[in-house]
C-alpha cells in the first residue's frame, strides 16, 4: 500500500520540498470558482501531498532520502528555451523561518522546477517579526543583501518588496546597492494609494503594484494539517515551514498566464534547532 510508504518516508526525512508544477494543468482546479490566495495554497498543498502519497514507488523507501521532494510528475512543466525571450517569469518570495539562505534556495529551486538561468522579477514579503515590534530596515536588510547577490550573479533581473510604507521603502532604496524596482500594496489595508508613497515611487521610477495576499499566506499550524489530514503522520507537529514561492509565467505580447505555481520548504523542528547551533 503506498499510504505507509508515504508515511514512512515523512518520519525519516529532514526536509520537505513541495512544488505543486503548473496549476493550469490541474483539470481539477479549473473548474472550481477562483479561490482566495490563501485558499488555493492550501488545496494545492493537500493535493500535492496526496498525489505524492500515493504514486510512490516501493523502491524509494530503499533510498530513504533526507529531503523528501514532493511533486506530481504529470503537471511538472519547464520552459523551452526557444520561447524564453517571448516569456516573464515573476515570483513573490515568502520566508517564514529565519534562515536568510531561504532566499537563495527558493530562487535556485524555482530555476531548476522551471528550467530557466534566471528570474525575471523577484517580489519579497516582509521577513517573521515578532507581533509586538514594528518592521525596521534592520529587519530586511540580510533577505535583501541575499537577494542583490542573485542579481549580481545574474540569477535574477529585478527585486522588489512588498507592504513598505514610504519611510521604509526610502530607507531600503537609499542603503540599498540593488534598488528595489517595484513595491506591492495590500488595497485591503488602503483602498487608495498613500500620496507621500505614490510621490516618492515615481521620483525613484518605483512601480507600484496591488496585492491580495493575507498577512500570513504560510502558518506553521496549516502546514501540519496538511500534512495530517494527508500522509496521518502522528508527528505533523514536528514540521515548521521555511519558505514559499509563488511563481508564475507570462506571454509578454499577449499578457497570457502560461504556467503559474508553488514551490514550499519546510523543515523538522529538531533540525532547525540544529541547524541554527
Amino acid at each position: 500500500d503506498a499510504l505507509p510508504i508515504s508515511h514512512s518516508m515523512l518520519l525519516r526525512a529532514r526536509r520537505l520540498t513541495l512544488r505543486t508544477g503548473n496549476l493550469l494543468n490541474w483539470g481539477r482546479l479549473k473548474s472550481k470558482c477562483p479561490l482566495g490566495p490563501g485558499e488555493e495554497l492550501w488545496d494545492c498543498v493537500q493535493t500535492t501531498l496526496k498525489e505524492w502519497s500515493t504514486k510512490i514507488r516501493p523502491d524509494l523507501l530503499q533510498e530513504c532520502p533526507d529531503t523528501l521532494d514532493c511533486s506530481i510528475e504529470q503537471a511538472s512543466e519547464t520552459i523551452n528555451p526557444e520561447e524564453r525571450e517571448e516569456l516573464k517569469v515573476s515570483a513573490k518570495l515568502f520566508v517564514t523561518g529565519l534562515e536568510f539562505s531561504s532566499v537563495r534556495d527558493a530562487v535556485e529551486l524555482a530555476c531548476s522546477t522551471l528550467g530557466v538561468a534566471q528570474i525575471d522579477s523577484v517580489i519579497i514579503a516582509p521577513p517573521p517579526i515578532e507581533d509586538d515590534v514594528n518592521l525596521s530596515l534592520e529587519h530586511l536588510q540580510p533577505y535583501w543583501e541575499e537577494l542583490e547577490c542573485l542579481v549580481q550573479n545574474q540569477k535574477i533581473v529585478a527585486i522588489g518588496t512588498s507592504d513598505l510604507d514610504k519611510t521604509l521603502l526610502e530607507q531600503l532604496y537609499k542603503w540599498a546597492q540593488v534598488k528595489p524596482n517595484s513595491n506591492q500594496v495590500n488595497l485591503a489595508s488602503c483602498c487608495v494609494m498613500p500620496p507621500d508613497l505614490t510621490e516618492f515611487a515615481k521620483q525613484c521610477d518605483i512601480q507600484l503594484l496591488t496585492h491580495n495576499d493575507p498577512k500570513e499566506l504560510l502558518s506553521e499550524s496549516s502546514l501540519q494539517k496538511a500534512i495530517a489530514d494527508t500522509i496521518e503522520d502522528r508527528k505533523s507537529n514536528e514540521w515548521t515551514p521555511l519558505w514559499l514561492l509563488r511563481y508564475s509565467v507570462i506571454v509578454k505580447s499577449r499578457g497570457i498566464i502560461k504556467s503559474k505555481g508553488y514551490i514550499l520548504q519546510a523543515k523538522r523542528k529538531d533540525s532547525v534547532a540544529n541547524h541554527t547551533a
